[in-house]
């Protein structure tokens, strides 16, 4: 479990394909505190640490988190969104991230205003899950954020210059791919309702 609260950007270094596997090796600060089999949120996807060394560190994506986020889109020296995994004593400062995106979505565009950034994103709203409500939560590349213009296809999201620099949203322009997991307390909530209109 995470809380979308991103801790730094990992650099990728290298990248290996293996059959329908990709290794994801990258920098950090905090490689030194990792431990084999150790949970860490990359652009939000949970991903587990496979491999060591004294300045990098491993991940594997298998197929299916390919094919559902923007890792297979990596190239060596992207910048990557981490966080660990959330202690039980700690505050929750973002909202509730299980690191299991959803979908990807586009940005469609980019827009500054008086020093914070409006971002929109569009995304397919192929099930009733994928939705997002107005002042709702969302997390866009691993960060917890605050919805705005709720729509059926799309939603905006606001950045404040903190988040702006400590993120990879500085390196986002119209057409960037980026992960969505949708609030978790949401999907429940529209499953629910759709077993009991189905009934």
């Amino acid at each position: 479990m995470f809380s979308g609260i991103v801790e730094e950007t990992a650099k990728v270094v290298k990248l290996v394909r293996e059959k329908d596997n990709l290794h994801i090796s990258l920098s950090c600060s905090f490689v030194s505190e990792l431990k084999i089999d150790q949970s860490i949120s990359h652009n939000g996807v949970c991903l587990t640490v496979v491999g060591l060394s004294d300045t990098t560190y491993t991940v594997t994506a298998i197929h299916e988190t390919l094919i559902k986020s923007n890792l297979g889109l990596l190239k060596v020296g992207d910048k990557v969104n981490l966080e660990r995994s959330t202690k039980l004593d700690g505050r929750l400062d973002g909202h509730m991230v299980q690191g299991h995106v959803d979908l990807t979505a586009r940005c469609v565009s980019v827009n500054e205003a008086e020093g914070s950034w409006y971002y929109k994103f569009e995304f397919d709203p192929s099930s009733e899950e994928h939705l997002t409500v107005e002042k709702g939560s969302v997390s866009v590349n691993g960060v917890s954020l605050t919805v705005v213009n709720s729509k059926e296809s799309s939603f905006e999201v606001a950045i404040i210059p903190f988040t702006y620099e400590q993120t990879n949203f500085h390196t986002f322009q119209p057409g960037t791919i980026v992960n969505i997991e949708f609030d978790i307390i949401g999907k429940y909530i529209a499953r629910i309702l759709k077993a009991q209109l189905g009934k």
